[in-house]
């Protein structure tokens, strides 16, 4: 075994969140030295073939969405020349991140996600409440922080009521702003919905149970349950180097420079741990859940999803779920979709996982998702990281308060606090994409539990 390699992955399993939400992200998916590297050109298919069912039109009132064609160092992202996307070699690098990261299903392949056919609606407060927060020894407002953190979306919803509703850098309510890492608690919902219908008996059976393939390997041998809490004790080294294990796994995805499929995630064999004794950040994990979903369901993942969540929540636009050679999703990151379906999203896990008095995920696998077992002290804040704790693909906040969120990289967020009902969603392009930024992200959702939330 190469010495080096373990004492990375050491590293990885032990604290590694002083910069709280900043760190977390370095948890997950992609960064751009892991992209700088791809050099396919552009497909030529076009999004408009895609309806968003959306409006752009600039609000009539003060409820409504608030656009602003501007934000923090617009001219870092080519404001002048529209705020170009670039291709599948330079879409990770400034200055086409607000371009990308709301188009990344024009640079890349991605399997469709139909909106329901009669969107569900939203209401919306007759003004925007006045927000407060605390952050870096002084008080600050909404616009304050819009005006020093480059979030291309921000939304907060409480019940089935949007409060506040605001896009900058030209984006608007029809964009389709990319998921990364958020998806990977998507997957788990849709494992959690699998288990319910009997397509997946156990979350402690081996991923070789449904992907045959799988058998004989490490990953193959592992439970569904230490897959979804990043726990195998399988090496996949996750720095973000341009050189490491995630680097492999996304030319194998969603680059589709490889063959995709098994073959993405059977290059790395090697367990240096007990399945189970500790939490480490890693990528294929999620995307060997996404190869036992697509076979236990007996078709694509983002169909299913389309069925069993998008359709019943009520999407208002089409989504996109990028996917592999072999057609298999990129579960681990790469859902796009417009803002206001990734409240719906959040709104129906703030609820338990039901919908308008309809249940869509089982109300126990979100408390089994989002909570952390007295046994499994290896997952909890402090511990996984030095901030959050870990359930099933979903970060978890400390304290009494049961809080949790979806992350991605550069600053994609939804913040869930069910005993408000009030959920978060922030999109943004950070230059960095680790950045303490983030902590800042966190001060705003706490004051609005406190100030909002009851």
């Amino acid at each position: 075994m190469n010495e080096q390699r373990v004492s990375r992955l050491n590293e990885i399993g032990t604290v590694r969140l002083p910069s709280l939400l900043g760190d977390a992200l370095v948890a997950v998916c992609v960064l751009a030295a892991v992209l700088a590297g791809c050099t396919s050109p552009s497909p030529t298919s076009s999004r408009d073939a895609i309806a968003s069912g959306s409006s752009s039109a600039e609000p009539s009132a003060p409820s409504a969405p608030r656009f602003a064609a501007g934000g923090p160092d617009t001219e870092d992202y080519d404001e002048s020349k529209g705020y170009p996307i670039g291709d599948r070699s330079t879409y990770f690098r400034i200055p086409f991140l607000v371009g990308s990261h709301s188009h990344l299903d024009q640079i890349f392949e991605g399997r469709v996600i139909r909106r329901a056919p009669a969107p569900s609606s939203l209401a919306r407060v007759s003004s925007e409440p006045a927000l407060r927060y605390e952050f870096g020894g002084e008080t600050r407002t909404l616009d304050d922080y819009l005006a020093d953190n480059p979030a291309t979306g921000l939304l907060v919803a409480r019940g089935d009521t949007i409060l506040i509703e605001r896009y900058q850098y030209g984006r608007n309510d029809r964009h389709r702003f990319t998921s990364w890492s958020m998806a990977k608690t998507v997957t788990s919902m849709l494992i959690g919905i699998a288990i319910a219908e009997g397509h997946i008996r156990s979350v402690d059976d081996p991923a070789s149970a449904y992907v045959p393939a799988l058998r004989g390997t490490e990953y193959g041998r592992t439970s569904l349950r230490h897959l979804l809490q990043m726990s195998s004790g399988v090496l996949f080294v996750e720095q973000y180097t341009g050189l490491d294990d995630v680097s492999r796994l996304v030319a194998d995805t969603f680059r589709q420079v490889g063959a995709g499929g098994v073959d993405a995630v059977t290059p790395f064999n090697e367990r240096v741990r007990p399945s189970g004794a500790m939490f480490s950040y890693a990528s294929v994990e999620t995307q060997v859940l996404g190869l036992v979903l697509r076979s236990a369901v007996g078709r694509p993942v983002a169909d299913y999803m389309q069925e069993k969540i998008w359709a019943p929540i009520g999407a208002e636009a089409d989504a996109t779920w990028l996917i592999d050679r072999s057609g298999q999703e990129a579960t681990f990151c790469c859902i796009n979709a417009v803002l206001r379906d990734y409240a719906r999203l959040g709104l129906l896990l703030a609820h338990d996982g039901n919908w308008r008095g309809r249940q869509i995920i089982p109300a126990a696998w979100i408390e089994d998702a989002t909570r952390v077992a007295p046994y499994q002290a290896h997952l909890r804040p402090g511990i996984a990281t030095a901030f959050f704790g870990y359930g099933y693909q979903v970060w978890i906040f400390p304290g009494e308060r049961r809080m949790f969120a979806f992350l991605g990289v550069r600053g994609q967020a939804i913040f869930v606090d069910p005993a408000s009902r009030l959920v978060m969603v922030h999109t943004a392009v950070r230059k960095q994409a680790v950045d303490p930024g983030g902590r800042e992200a966190i001060a705003l959702w706490r004051s609005i539990v406190r100030e909002l939330g009851g």
